[in-house]
């Protein structure tokens, strides 16, 4: 899929096949993953599908909604349906980085001899749950920024690696923000999607309410396995996006940059500061995983608006004038796709 078969060459056509045969597994066990997910979660179809996106680009997501939206659920519930190991870090004013990370202890041997052993911390799993993680210091905080860029480990002057595939899901609550310490730029920069968990519906909330007061056990069955999450990894980069679509992906991303001379008027006047390329990277890389996840074999301008919020609503600074009016990152998105057209496919032939 990331080149373009001759029709002559067995191996490119038997590449191509194979390839082809993997997106059409990944859309089958996407309607799986949801079956199993469903049977606990009402509803969130939309959620649940960015984070499916977001861990087939070995990608993080911030997942921001009011407490009891079973966001803790829906986490951990994904990792029994993947066959992940999970852990949960309750981020508190008291945590301290080698909580997260781990550390060295001293032992003693048979001989009587004292040797450093170094005991691993909750980071180290596949599926890492940082719960409220704006209320625990920036020092703290930092612990994450390795380990998720890195995927690694470093303690005692070594590097323990993370074990593939790594996937951090943290959490905010909007509506408390008293004894919170708000994510610096660098590490929200780190996160590629940041995801609105909203209300439910009617139905849906009646839905929760009467299979939450009944005593039975849900029977969840396995749908992927660590390793076939790497190679389904390795798939979506190997996904094609024309030209065409990379530039929609850098048109809408230099657009929100104030000082750009093309940048439009309302960009001007409700931003302080735009996305920078990881914005670009990341909507490119979420609509190749959103098409195989589909079913497709190429990523379209549909597929980049369509993750185009979550990508960009935690790389926009509004300024005193946005806020004044009560103008959100979300509007200025909205704005943004209105505003900024697709290129011409014509010109790229």
């Amino acid at each position: 899929m990331s080149e373009k078969p001759n029709a002559g060459d067995p191996a490119s056509q038997n590449r191509r096949a194979k390839e082809i045969e993997a997106v059409e597994r990944l859309a089958d066990a996407r309607k799986g993953m949801l079956r199993e997910i469903h049977k606990v979660i009402v509803g969130q179809d939309g959620v649940i599908d960015l984070l499916l996106t977001a861990m087939f680009c070995r990608g993080h997501c911030l997942m921001v909604g009011v407490p009891g939206l079973a966001k803790t659920l829906m986490i951990s519930t994904l990792a029994r349906v993947l066959k992940l190991s999970f852990n949960r870090i309750q981020f508190t004013p008291d945590l301290m980085p080698t909580d997260i990370t781990g550390s060295d202890i001293i032992e003693t041997d048979e001989a009587g001899k004292r040797h450093f052993r170094f005991v691993q911390g909750p980071i180290f799993s596949n599926l890492v749950l940082a719960d409220e993680i704006n209320r625990t210091p920036p020092k703290t905080q930092a612990a994450l920024l390795e380990a998720m860029q890195e995927r690694q480990v470093t303690a005692g002057g070594r590097r323990y690696p993370l074990e593939a595939p790594f996937f951090v899901l943290a959490t905010q609550n909007p509506i408390e923000q008293e004894g919170t310490y708000p994510l610096p730029e660098a590490q929200l920069d780190r996160f590629m999607f940041t995801i609105h968990v909203g209300y439910p519906t009617l139905d849906e909330e009646r839905e929760i309410v009467r299979s939450t007061t009944y005593d039975f056990d849900v029977n969840l069955n396995a749908v992927l396995s660590g390793d076939a999450i790497v190679t389904l990894q390795q798939l979506v980069r190997k996904v094609p996006a024309s030209d065409h679509v990379i530039d929609y992906a850098l048109r809408l991303v230099r657009a929100t940059r104030p000082k750009e001379p093309d940048a439009p008027a309302f960009v001007k006047d409700w931003l302080s500061w735009g996305a920078g390329p990881r914005a670009a990277q990341f909507l490119v890389l979420g609509a190749k995983a959103r098409a195989i996840l589909q079913g497709r074999y190429a990523a379209t301008c549909a597929d980049i608006r369509g993750i185009a919020a979550p990508v960009l609503r935690h790389r926009l600074f509004t300024n005193f004038n946005a806020d004044s009016e009560g103008i959100t990152a979300d509007d200025v998105v909205k704005k943004l796709i209105e505003a900024v057209k697709e290129p011409d496919e014509k010109d790229y032939r």
